[in-house]
């Protein structure tokens, strides 16, 4: 049996289906994987020894300047991507027998499937992301947001807005392959059959008529790496620190001065996550320390708390660790969902981003550093599942049989 799996985005899209790959590798399946052509997820890749597939631009690259890509820019990338999948997929998927697609890039994915042959799975890793009444759709960078807050209105228009965007360009591919045209391509990419690769505790889905999800459990893989030294000493040295880290996004150029001036207000030394946006310290005190990347699943058994821009992979990690979480959440995907997630569950708080005031960041650190918030957050820890890959992995097999 032989697996493509598809992704286009950050770290946080990648990750996920690099640890799918691993479990099917460890049960005898093959796999290749379409993953954006930046070297770290190459190298991730061949690490694994999973065959890449490289498609589009370089993630890094797109998102390099400081203000982020324009709207026309994000729209003429969104158009180019489509006809970068339809031109690798087609070749990537020969041999195999299922096409695993996840993200909400994935617009060519099901098509390419369906002109080769082969099955096809849906994966999201956030129940934000599936239509439902019950919230609204992610914000999507370089679309106006809209100004009605009814959930089915608000879905109805996302709908139409990814038709706008992307209908012409996908259904002229599909007549080039010889496939009909469809209408209403969010839910052609969707399928009535989504699985949702979220801990069920920590991001449920709500059962909807007419889309009956499959919710495995998160993606991850167990990470061995030891810290490095200059850490771990520094962890040593005194009470625990509280992380500051936004992955790939960036906060305003100040919040890294704000934030550790706040932690420092409340007693505690602070560890800063350089990240993308190459986050630094303010000055050379030796209560804080900037880190580049690490084995987070070790680290955050081992901090006071989480502040990190909401994503989906740094919100299991942190809930899995016990530690409470400080989401300051950017208009991007489904970070407002999960900074509402660690909300509803009293595990921490969640702040609008990227500029917090001073007052506000006050306020969130004090409740994520409230003794009854740690011992929810340990509480929580013990309910999340670590087997959401596993549980995939053998459902695609018996998909596929």
């Amino acid at each position: 049996m032989r697996v493509l799996l598809s992704t286009y985005g950050t770290r946080g899209d990648v990750e996920p289906l690099v640890a799918l790959a691993v479990r099917l590798r460890g049960i005898g399946v093959e796999v290749r994987m379409c993953a954006p052509p930046d070297e770290e997820f190459a190298e991730r890749l061949a690490g694994f020894g999973i065959e890449p597939a490289p498609v589009g631009l370089s993630v890094r690259a797109l998102m390099d300047g400081k203000a982020g890509p324009s709207a026309e820019d994000l729209s003429r990338f969104r158009t180019a991507l489509v006809a970068a999948q339809f031109d690798v997929l087609p070749a990537a998927a020969d041999g195999c027998d299922v096409l695993v697609a996840a993200g909400l890039a994935q617009i060519a994915a099901r098509s390419v499937a369906e002109a080769v042959g082969i099955r096809y799975v849906y994966a999201s890793y956030s129940a934000v992301n599936l239509p439902s009444p019950h919230h609204a759709p992610p914000p999507r960078p370089g679309w106006r947001e809209q100004e009605v807050r009814d959930n089915p209105t608000l879905w109805e228009l996302d709908a139409r807005n990814v038709d706008a965007q992307f209908g012409d360009v996908l259904n002229g591919h599909r007549t080039a392959l010889g496939l009909p045209p469809v209408a209403g391509v969010r839910d052609h990419v969707l399928t009535d059959r989504p699985w949702l690769a979220a801990d069920p505790v920590l991001g449920p889905w709500r059962e909807v008529p007419g889309l009956d999800v499959v919710q495995t459990g998160a993606w991850t893989l167990t990470d061995a790496r030891p810290l490095p030294a200059d850490l771990v000493a520094f962890l040593d040295a005194g009470a625990p620190p509280v992380y500051v880290g936004f992955g790939s996004l960036r906060p305003s150029p100040d919040f890294a001065r704000g934030a550790i001036g706040a932690i420092r207000a409340r007693g505690h030394r602070a560890l800063v996550s350089r990240g993308w946006a190459d986050l630094g310290l303010i000055d050379d005190r030796d209560d804080c320390l900037a880190i580049g990347e690490v084995n987070q699943q070790r680290l955050f058994t081992e901090v006071a708390a989480v502040v990190h821009h909401g994503g989906a992979g740094t919100t299991v990690v942190a809930a899995k660790a016990g530690v409470p979480q400080v989401v300051i959440s950017l208009p991007v995907a489904d970070t407002p969902y999960w900074g509402s997630r660690v909300a509803a569950l009293d595990v921490g708080a969640a702040l609008d981003g990227p500029a917090p005031s001073a007052e506000a960041l006050d306020a969130a650190f004090g409740k994520a550093l409230e003794p009854g918030t740690r011992e929810r957050a340990r509480a929580l820890g013990a309910r999340i599942r670590t087997d959401g890959a596993s549980v995939a992995a053998d459902r695609l097999v018996d998909f596929v049989r």
